[in-house]
């Protein structure tokens, strides 16, 4: 894809790069290292983008003036909760026996922003996971790396496979990046 601005990415997820590169962009990898805390003010569906915005404006530094940045944040919300990344093995069973049986929302906020412009956004979509047994919850945290993942689990991972009933909305929302909001927004850059 011929964008006429350079891309910097300001994340370091796996997803996110591949998700961007499959779109035709290219683009260089900017980490931040922005305060990931919620006030308690932000509304719950709000948060994904909020985190969004903050990242962009951490690395606001890093821009010049023909370049675009994007960064994004991906929220799990069950019951009004949301669940991050778990910090732990123990977190990630707790947080894969609530998902278990029930359908949650999962929130990618978007933040595009350049020297003279920032366009903000944020896509839901529900997933609705089936039963899942202790033995199946613990070979997937056993085998996979559900401590980097909102929610404990990844969408394209075994458990997305064997255990997600239903999504209404974006896979790829669920990956991380809602791929065709964000095409029509750099459309418009």
């Amino acid at each position: 894809m011929n964008f006429p601005y350079p891309i910097l990415l300001g994340s370091n997820s796996p997803r996110r790069k591949e998700l961007l590169a499959s779109m035709g962009f290219h683009f260089t990898v900017v980490p931040g290292n922005a305060d990931e805390t919620i006030p308690n003010s932000i509304e719950r569906k709000k948060a994904a983008e909020y985190l969004a915005i903050k990242k962009a404006e951490a690395l606001f530094h890093h821009i010049k003036t023909d370049e675009v940045i994007i960064t994004s944040d991906t929220i799990v919300l069950q019951d009004g909760i949301i669940l991050n990344k778990p910090e732990n093995d123990f977190e990630a069973k707790k947080m894969l026996q609530f998902l278990s049986g029930n359908t949650h929302e999962v929130i990618t906020g978007v933040c595009v922003m350049s020297a003279l412009k920032t366009v903000h956004f944020s896509e839901s979509c529900t997933v609705t996971f089936g039963d899942l047994s202790d033995d199946e919850i613990e070979f997937y945290i056993k085998n996979a790396s559900p401590l980097d993942k909102a929610g404990a689990y990844g969408i394209q991972d075994w458990i997305g496979l064997i255990g997600i009933r239903e999504i209404k909305g974006s896979f790829y929302n669920v990956m991380g990046l809602p791929t065709y909001q964000l095409y029509q927004e750099l459309k418009k850059w």
